[in-house]
Formats: structure tokens, C-alpha cells, sequence
């Protein structure tokens, strides 16, 4: 199944049901009196948080979704059914706008977590409503209101704790596979990575924490160029980042230059998310010897003036791996107070 992350759909609530004119017509009741009912309620449409969904890609095949409209009303009294709601399922992590005014009307960020996107109609009177003390016989009654109706555009953006950064095969991909359960597509030329991968973390019994791998950002993302920049808007929610830099780029280009172009894009992007927590990872470290390694380290540190946390590893061999998931728990635990 196709990642989809954004989609417009229409949402339509259903009509309250009419009241009717009714009147009692019984043997030996000569003056029966107005008995028409109440119609019923429409039905509301509601969204419905699904932690079991991870893509929009369902509603490619169903754009709008009905409520069940009220019943009219009947004699003696009675008054018809109302309309079913309507629940529909979304991912967690989908924010709701309205597309015709760009209102944001809710983020569902929990299970079962719902938000009403439209009212049913109210239903209509009958003419018992009506009747009065100079008015017994009343000929009126009202119609129901018609439900609302919206044009909705939703927007998926994954939950997760940690997102990587990194240009195409900077080792994204291979990190999450080496510290979770997830296994996105691997492989030596760029964009094997076409969507958000999220990976679950799991460092001890009750410690855990969800990752986000997004496709390789290249020079000139911010424009429109390459894959990633579709997807930068999955990391807001994090509250951390790992900047992962090849040190030994397949295509043979310079890790500086490589790891600038990332922040550059970032700052373009978005002022947020360039300032939020991020640590530097230097990846593939098992391809250097020792001496040179660190001194390629120190190059890089001081030509990105880093002062933040510095990490080296190799994904593929998994060394300094362990460091890097032991630490962000602690991080973590100690963001969460």
C-alpha cells in the first residue's frame, strides 16, 4: 500500500427529519385535538483516531462520507428516528482542516480520540407543537434543517519521538533497521527510502521510543527538488533529531559539504524545526582507519561549529548503536520530567 499523507474529502451530515400535521381520528372522540410528531435528528459525522491505520491511502477510493438523515415524524404523537452518526476512521497523527476557510478544526494525536466535522440537521416540529388556547386545531408544522457539509482536507503527520536527517544513503534507513523492528528498503543508490518509516525502540522493559526515517534531503529541497522535503513536516512533532552524516559517501562527495546542504535546507524550511535538539551521528566508521577517522571527525565538528552531542557508529555493523538508543532514553525520560 502507497504512503499517502494528504487528502480532501467531503462530509456531509444528515437532515433532520420533517414534522408532520396530524390529527387524532378515534370512534367516540368527536375532538381529538392535533397529534403530529417531532421528525428526527440527522446524524453527525465524526473522526475517529485508529492507532491500527497508518496511511491516508483509503480515501483515494471514497471521498465523501454521509450521515443517515432523520425520519419524519408520525400521528399520535410520535416522533421518527434519528440518523445514525457516522465514524470515520483516520490515522493518529491526521490534522483536520477545513479547506474551504483553512480553519484548523482538531489533531487527533490519541486512540479513539474523536472530533465532530459536521452537524446533523435539527429536526422539524409537528403541529402538536403548535397548539394553544386559541389555537386548537393548528395546521402547521416545520421542516427539518438540512445537515452540514464540508469540504475537509486532512493531513497525515506520523507521531514520533526521534527523526533522522541525512542525505540520500547517508545511512537512515540501516539505523532504524539495526535498532527496531522495522525494515525499509536498503540499498547502495538514492530515494530507496519513498515514505515516513517509523520503527519502534525497545531498550528495556518498559522503555521505548518510536522513530522516524524520511526520505534523503538533497541541495535544493526547500524548492521543490528531491523527495524529502514532502515529508520534513512528519518531524515537527519530534523532540529530537539525529543529523546522520556519511563519512565515506558512496557518491564521493564531501561530508561537510553534505551535512551543510542539510542545514541549510532546514533553516529554509522551517525556523522550528531547524532549532529543535539535534545531535550529530557520523555513520560508516567501520570504512577509516582509527587515526584518520577521528581526525575526519574533528574536521567535520569545527567546520559546522557543533557544540551539540557527537556520535560515531556504523548501522550496518551496528557499533555505537547501542550508545545512541541508551542515550536518547535517557533524554527522553528526563524531557518528560
Amino acid at each position: 500500500m502507497s504512503f499517502i499523507d494528504e487528502v480532501k474529502i467531503k462530509v456531509i451530515a444528515g437532515d433532520g427529519g420533517n414534522g408532520v400535521v396530524s390529527f387524532r381520528r378515534e370512534k367516540f372522540i368527536p375532538r381529538g385535538g392535533p397529534d403530529g410528531g417531532d421528525g428526527g435528528d440527522g446524524g453527525d459525522v465524526y473522526l475517529i483516531g485508529d492507532q491500527n491505520l497508518n496511511t491516508l491511502a483509503d480515501f483515494r477510493h471514497i471521498r465523501t462520507y454521509t450521515a443517515d438523515s432523520g425520519t419524519k415524524g408520525s400521528g399520535r404523537g410520535m416522533t421518527g428516528p434519528g440518523g445514525d452518526d457516522l465514524l470515520v476512521h483516520v490515522p493518529v497523527g491526521t490534522l483536520v482542516y477545513d479547506e474551504d476557510t483553512d480553519e484548523l478544526l482538531g489533531d487527533i494525536t490519541e486512540h479513539n480520540q474523536k472530533i465532530k466535522v459536521a452537524q446533523g440537521g435539527w429536526h422539524g416540529l409537528g403541529n402538536t407543537r403548535f397548539k394553544s388556547s386559541t389555537n386548537q386545531a393548528p395546521r402547521k408544522c416545520t421542516p427539518g434543517t438540512p445537515g452540514e457539509r464540508r469540504h475537509l482536507r486532512l493531513e497525515l503527520k506520523v507521531l514520533a519521538d526521534v527523526g533522522l536527517l541525512g542525505m540520500p544513503n547517508a545511512g537512515k534507513s540501516t539505523f532504524i533497521r539495526a535498532v527496531s523492528a522495522a525494515r525499509p528498503k536498503v540499498a547502495n543508490y538514492p530515494f530507496t527510502t519513498l515514505a515516513p518509516n517509523l520503527g519502534v525502540v525497545r531498550v528495556g522493559a518498559y522503555q521505548s521510543f518510536v522513530i522516524a526515517d524520511i526520505p534523503g534531503l538533497i541541495e535544493g529541497a526547500s524548492d521543490g527538488a528531491g523527495l524529502g522535503i514532502q515529508f520534513l513536516k512528519h518531524l515537527s512533532r519530534t523532540q529530537l533529531l539525529l543529523h546522520i552524516v556519511d563519512i565515506a559517501p558512496f557518491s564521493q562527495t564531501d561530508p561537510i559539504d553534505d551535512a551543510k546542504k542539510i542545514l541549510i535546507e532546514l533553516e529554509k524550511y522551517s525556523e522550528d524545526l531547524a532549532n529543535k535538539e539535534r545531535w550529530l551521528v557520523i555513520n560508516k566508521t567501520d570504512l577509516l582507519p582509527v587515526d584518520e577517522l577521528e581526525l575526519k571527525v574533528n574536521e567535520i565538528t569545527q567546520a559546522l561549529n557543533w557544540t551539540g552531542p557527537v556520535y560515531k557508529m556504523s548501522a550496518l555493523s551496528k557499533a555505537g548503536t547501542q550508545e545512541i538508543i541508551y542515550d536518547i532514553m535517557k533524554y527522553m525520560e528526563h524531557e518528560d520530567g
